[in-house]
């Protein structure tokens, strides 16, 4: 039987990424969909930056969880991260929406390490799986840990603009 791994992050900071994500999510400005978001990023320098969903009358202008974290961290000279930690107030795990995956492409390895968490979570009592293994089944309760290039595949990234042409 082969046991299930989690992605290589030190417990302090996969705890730290998990309860900074959940009480992001109180900075959540989401009077519409009432649906609020919170995410933690990990910066490679160790740091931690918190982003929560943003809404406004405009629906087009709001702004993701996940984006939020980015902007907050690139504005200011943060360009390298290496986890990210996704929740929201249901008992199901949620994803990056796409706008939020090609951002995150931006700056994220493709193995960064990706944990998606149930509202519900309880370090040290909720189940830990790997996306492979919520395919076709219900993620309630579960936290799924996935990677950049499992959430964004065949992903374009910043190296392609390096690329040759063809020319004729």
């Amino acid at each position: 039987m082969v046991t299930y791994r989690p992605l290589p992050l030190t417990e302090t900071q996969r705890s730290t990424l998990i309860s900074s994500a959940l009480s992001a999510r109180d900075g959540s400005y989401s009077p519409y969909s009432k649906f609020r978001v919170g995410a933690c990023m990990l910066k490679e320098d160790g740091g931690f930056v918190k982003g929560a969903n943003v809404e406004c009358a405009s629906y087009g202008g709001a702004i993701c969880a996940e984006r939020t974290a980015i902007v907050k961290a690139v504005s200011e000279g943060t360009k390298k991260f290496v986890g990210l930690a996704v929740t929201s107030d249901v008992p199901a795990i949620i994803s990056p929406c796409g706008i939020c995956r090609q951002l995150l492409r931006e700056f994220c390895p493709l193995d960064m390490p990706i944990l998606l968490v149930p509202s519900n979570y309880e370090e040290g009592v909720t189940k830990v799986v790997k996306v492979s293994d919520v395919e076709g089944k219900g993620t309630e309760g579960v936290l799924v840990e996935t990677t950049m290039g499992e959430l964004l595949p065949l992903s374009f990234g910043p190296e392609d603009l390096d690329k040759p042409r063809d020319r004729s």
